[in-house]
């Protein structure tokens, strides 16, 4: 049973996180009290104004991510709502803006790995724009669109093209010749060599583009929420900061890698059934 090398990583997993929560303890509550200070710059520290620490331990935020987990979906206006409505909210905005660079960066990928002159043609563009942050996009995005939700969606859907199209044109370019002449020597049309041929051989490279767009999209909704506030996980974590609780912000920090998590494995899962073994 335990040579099985999951169940050891396993456990070995759940040692390190008790390790961890251990020194967190630890650090935490054997924090020195500091001198007295002004209940304002207190404020700003994130300390008490006796000057304890207000930093929580593992226990505090545990129990805020179970009462978080007990109620996700409660609204009490539009500063108070669960944190599963805001990551519904995030999740919405990373999908719509992640769908559309999909619909873009695939069939331009495509016609990039295919074409020399079109590879030539487009390469100095795509040099330009791929080393461009995301975040700043936003304030054209806000000036033009006029509408906080579609700039976020924008913002995500400029950060998820650059990977997909790389990939896609690295996959397409990639494909074995002898392959492409054997399709030629039976005479398959341009079009059926692309579905039959191509696409089944630069799947798992498009796939893996997809994987790197869809973790980079989870990291810029954050940020862009924080930006254009509202609603989503972005927003809940500036909001529970200005509010001074530390034990949410860490919450929330929780959720934002369990979700980002659970999109990777998403995509892993559907890589691993478009790749094939020779």
């Amino acid at each position: 049973m335990f040579g099985d090398v999951r169940i050891r990583a396993f456990i070995l997993s759940i040692v390190l996180l008790a390790l961890f929560a251990g020194v967190w303890h630890v650090a935490v509550s054997g924090t020195e009290d500091a001198p007295d200070m002004d209940p304002a710059y207190a404020a700003l520290m994130g300390q008490t104004a006796k000057g304890k620490s207000a930093m929580p331990g593992p226990g505090e935020v545990a129990a805020q991510i179970w009462e978080h987990i007990s109620d996700p979906f409660y609204d009490a206006g539009p500063n108070d709502k669960g944190v599963g409505i805001q990551l519904g909210y995030s999740i919405a905005r990373v999908a719509v803006g992640f769908i559309a660079a999909l619909l873009v960066a695939v069939p331009l990928g495509f016609l990039i790995g295919m074409s020399p002159l079109f590879y030539r043609a487009l390469d100095p563009f795509i040099q330009i724009m791929k080393p461009i942050s995301p975040l700043a996009w936003m304030p054209l995005a806000l000036y033009t669109i006029k509408d906080s939700t579609i700039s976020s969606v924008f913002v995500i859907f400029i950060c998820s093209v650059w990977p997909m199209l790389a990939n896609t044109a690295f996959g397409v370019a990639s494909v074995r010749k002898e392959w492409l002449n054997v399709a030629r020597t039976l005479e398959v049309g341009r079009l059926r060599t692309a579905f039959r041929v191509i696409l089944p051989a630069a799947a798992p490279t498009i796939m893996t583009g997809m994987r790197i767009s869809v973790g980079i999209a989870w990291l810029v909704i954050v940020a862009a929420e924080m930006l254009v506030g509202g609603t989503g996980i972005g927003y809940f974590v500036w909001n529970e900061w200005n509010n001074l609780s530390i034990t949410n912000v860490i919450a929330a920090i929780f959720f934002i890698g369990l979700i980002g998590m659970a999109l990777d494995q998403v995509l892993a899962q559907l890589t691993r059934l478009v790749t094939y073994s020779e």
